[in-house]
């Protein structure tokens, strides 16, 4: 199998975590299960992995807590999304803490079906470009071509047109 990253990462403070990192785990944790029963026909397998960001390491940069990377790729990426920031709760102190902005939507807590969107996302890019890369892979379209007798033209349906 394939393994495909998701790395998170979160602030930890004395053992404890805000609630929207806390809401985000529960949320990694059903996507992850969704992505490993979609993908494993694909020979894929996500991977969780979970880091934890040191008080003073969030002090410097409290927009790294809460972020999530897919495949080596921060998950605003896949989803053409932005990162925002608002007040979050005790844990974090005074900091603006991650959200992430799809369209019109801002999200503290990062739900289930947009992890899953962007680990299929992912792992389409991911065998496209292994796709590419062997020889001897063939489209729908080049099978047809070869098929054709010679001087008929394309078939005008399909991914062919």
């Amino acid at each position: 199998m394939k393994r495909m990253p998701i790395v998170w990462q979160r602030l930890v403070s004395r053992g404890q975590t805000c609630a929207r990192c806390a809401n985000t785990h529960r949320e990694l944790e059903a996507a992850v299960e969704k992505l490993a029963a979609a993908l494993r026909p694909l020979g894929i397998e996500p991977v969780l992995e979970m880091r934890e960001i040191a008080e003073d390491a969030f002090a410097a940069a409290p927009l790294e807590s809460n972020r999530v990377w897919i495949a080596g790729r921060p998950i605003e990426a896949w989803l053409g999304a932005r990162v925002g920031a608002s007040r979050c709760c005790s844990v974090c102190g005074e900091a603006d803490c991650r959200t992430l902005e799809v369209g019109e939507r801002t999200f503290e807590t990062i739900p289930q079906a947009l992890i899953v969107k962007a680990g299929l996302i992912a792992a389409g890019e991911s065998i496209a470009a292994e796709a590419s890369q062997d020889p001897g892979a063939r489209s729908c379209c080049d099978e047809r071509r070869a098929s054709a007798p010679l001087g008929a033209e394309r078939a005008q349906s399909g991914c062919c047109a």
